[in-house]
């Protein structure tokens, strides 16, 4: 039986490739024409198909097909206008806001899109007006009250501006996001002064937040020095290694370069806000409005790297790969940020059952750069996901070498090339990795699972196996996975009540999986219930187990299980304190 320590407990750590999403990218959007002759009950239906499957360009031409039929729906014209906002088409979406806002003048997304783009067209007095009837909540005034400081600024009049943030009230988060864009304004206006106390203010906040820190070192770059900007750079580079566009400004400012402001109009600092709001929001589960924010950000702002990536991320937490492909396409090539952004779309076309072309891309990259460790990472990844597990040994190899004194933050790699040693039978070498990143990381609980699974499975150090996968229960206690393990190892080592009390608790935490319904069906009948034992393996056939295990579940509930005469239960008999947790 195939255990979960791979394709699950790997996978935790967010580096796994997904699977089983569809083979090809989406089909474009219809045509206007190709719906001359459909019913409109057909269309409402294809868009409300379409939406749920967050398609908003197909979902946006069949409710205008709609809304040619009806066109004083409210629900079917609110409908359109998200499908087009969502889309990214902000001119349609603002063309149907306008009409909304006919039936519905308080509706505050309606006023926020029409308040944007009066906003880029320069009409700041109007933008102003629908911003200020934008609010109803802590997300949207602050939203409201950065994108009116913008337009004051657009307007000519920056202590207004400046003023307008002051004045806004809420809570302590608000902060960073009015002291950074009251130094960016300031910035802008050239008061050099006042801007420098601002982005300090704002970097004593959090020093670790990225844009903060690009816009703090930056003006130090052309007021402070380069010293003083450096030290910012670094700073952060403690807490986030290697980020590309810490990396390229450090660079620069070193060459004793003179960095732009991070703003360079009113239209650019309103997309920061929309941005730095959406990416925020995103991170919290708000995905419906942090779309809108980075589709708003962009419609204001085009080539704004930043919100392109976090766009592309939020589509992949949506599980809409081939969206998130068509987005990392647009970060520009001279962007720091976009051979992250190949990388990512290997692992997108990855997940799309492209894997040929994801290697492909991923091995071009490495070619021009032979050290790029995480090219290689990525790489290895692809390979594990497919089960090419003596390739991604030697992948992962390839990136160990990379680094010259591994750190804590390399554990990852010797772990993940000991589940392919592990996987192709080259144990001794999977124990010396799966040791080594714990040695690096102390009571990793991925790493104390695997290595405790795999010694028990074997029928060796049952006592130290058992008591790692303890801890690591202890770590994630609400990890149904490595739940899953403590049940199955208690099975292995022949302890079945405790397997089975185990397991049930797995399948409380992951009911639909078909590897822990198969184990709790094995525990199930070595303790004499035999009929949930016959249930438990109809729910893990049903549940779609790869060929392998489906056979065996297949003999299973034809014939039940053979007597147990597995080296792990005869080793557990010499070791009766270890199955009575003791």
């Amino acid at each position: 039986m195939t255990h979960l320590l791979l394709s699950r407990h790997a996978a935790a750590v967010g580096a796994a490739v997904i699977l089983g999403l569809p083979s090809a990218l989406a089909a474009p959007a219809p045509a206007p024409q190709d719906l001359v002759h459909a019913s409109v009950a057909g269309s409402y239906l294809a868009a409300r198909h379409a939406g749920m499957e967050r398609d908003s360009a197909t979902a946006a031409v069949y409710y205008l097909n709609v809304l040619k039929a009806d066109p004083r729906n409210a629900e079917v014209l609110g409908r359109t206008f998200l499908s087009f906002l969502n889309e990214g088409d902000i001119e349609e979406a603002a063309k149907l806001a306008d009409r909304l806002v006919q039936i519905d003048r308080t509706d505050r997304i309606a006023r926020l899109v029409i308040g944007v783009r009066a906003l880029k067209q320069r009409q700041y007095g109007l933008a102003r007006q629908d911003f200020a009837q934008s609010v109803r909540g802590p997300v949207t005034d602050l939203t409201a009250t950065l994108l009116s400081a913008w337009a004051l600024d657009g307007a000519g009049d920056t202590r207004a501006a400046i003023d307008t943030l002051d004045r806004l009230a809420g809570p302590d988060w608000y902060a960073i996001f009015k002291d950074l864009h009251a130094g960016l304004i300031l910035d802008l206006a050239a008061n050099k002064k006042e801007a420098g106390k601002r982005y300090e203010r704002a970097y004593k906040a959090d020093p670790t937040a990225l844009r903060t820190v690009e816009a703090y070192g930056r003006f130090l770059s052309r007021n402070g020095g380069k010293d003083d900007a450096l030290n910012v750079y670094q700073e952060f580079a403690k807490a986030v290694p290697d980020h590309p566009l810490i990396v390229e400004e450090m660079k620069d400012v070193a060459a004793g370069e003179k960095l732009p402001a991070l703003a360079d109009s009113p239209q650019s600092g309103a997309a920061e806000a929309l941005y730095g709001l959406g990416a925020s929001i995103g991170r919290r589960g708000g995905e419906d409005l942090a779309l809108i924010y980075l589709q708003l950000a962009l419609y204001l702002d085009p080539s704004h790297s930043m919100a392109l990536l976090s766009l592309a991320d939020l589509y992949e937490t949506l599980k809409k790969p081939d969206l998130a492909i068509k987005i990392y396409d647009r970060i520009p090539p001279s962007s720091p940020l976009r051979r992250n952004a190949e990388i990512q779309v290997a692992a997108d076309l990855d997940s799309l059952d492209r894997s040929d072309e994801a290697k492909k891309r991923l091995e071009h990259l490495i070619a021009e750069r032979p050290k790029d460790t995480e090219a290689i990472m990525a790489l290895g990844n692809v390979l594990r996901g497919r089960k090419e597990f003596a390739e991604c040994a030697d992948v992962y190899g390839k990136a160990i070498a990379t680094v010259p004194e591994p750190e804590k933050a390399n554990w990852v790699m010797f772990y993940f090339r000991g589940i392919c040693y592990e996987r192709s039978h080259q144990w001794p070498n999977a124990e010396a990795d799966l040791k080594k990143a714990l040695e690096l990381y102390p009571d990793q609980p991925l790493v104390l699972n695997y290595l405790g699974y795999s010694w028990i499975d074997q029928g060796t150090h049952l006592d130290e196996g058992m008591n790692m996968i303890r801890r690591a229960v202890e770590q994630r206690p609400d990890d149904g996975y490595i739940v899953d393990s403590l049940g199955w190892a208690y099975y292995r080592i022949g302890n079945y009540d405790e397997a089975v009390k185990n397991l049930e608790r797995a399948v409380e935490l992951k009911p639909d999986d078909p590897t822990i319904n198969d184990h709790l069906g094995d525990a199930y009948w070595r303790v004499g219930r035999v009929l949930e034992a016959h249930f438990q393996w109809s729910h893990a056939k049903d549940f779609n187990p790869e060929q392998e295990d489906l056979t065996k579940i297949e003999e299973k509930l034809k014939d039940g299980l053979p007597d147990d005469t597995s080296s792990a239960a005869a080793a557990a008999a010499k070791t009766k304190k270890v199955g009575s947790g003791g």
